[in-house]
């Protein structure tokens, strides 16, 4: 279970009432408590990848095998506003679908993002990833 208090995995990640959070790369195994505990902090559901609002942030769920992670970052950076920023979260070590740190490290600067935060999220990892032209938020 995840925490929900602002000192609990949702208050690591940034999100607070009323931003619009677009959510990629859902599937069966991503973390349903988590998905609630930050719909709850935003006050709103998140969008999902047929969204055309301005977003404020994306959750982007990435697994290995999920396809080139440079293409999904720069999809995922056309919808952003600014000052907007992308959480990667991909399973920990040993879980199925790792991703191995170095790769999302490698792919952040090629999208034009820089890599400016790594949090623990339970059985995830998180990469916060903000453009750099945009500056650190």
């Amino acid at each position: 279970m995840v925490a929900t208090t602002e000192d609990g995995n949702v208050g690591k990640l940034g999100f607070t009432k009323g931003m619009v959070i677009q959510e990629l790369g859902w599937d069966e195994d991503t973390d349903d408590d988590l998905r609630a505990d930050i719909e709850d902090v935003i006050d709103d559901e998140m969008l999902d990848e047929d969204a055309v609002d301005v977003i404020d942030a994306v959750l982007l769920w990435w697994r290995d095998g999920d396809g080139d992670l440079v293409d999904a970052l720069v999809d995922a950076i056309t919808p952003l506003a600014e000052g907007g920023f992308i959480w990667v979260v991909s399973p920990k070590t040993g879980k199925d679908g790792y991703v191995d740190p170095s790769e999302i490290a490698e792919a952040a600067p090629t999208a034009g993002l820089s890599q400016t935060k790594v949090i623990n999220l339970g059985d995830w990892s998180g990469s916060r990833l903000e453009s750099r032209s945009r500056g650190r938020r």
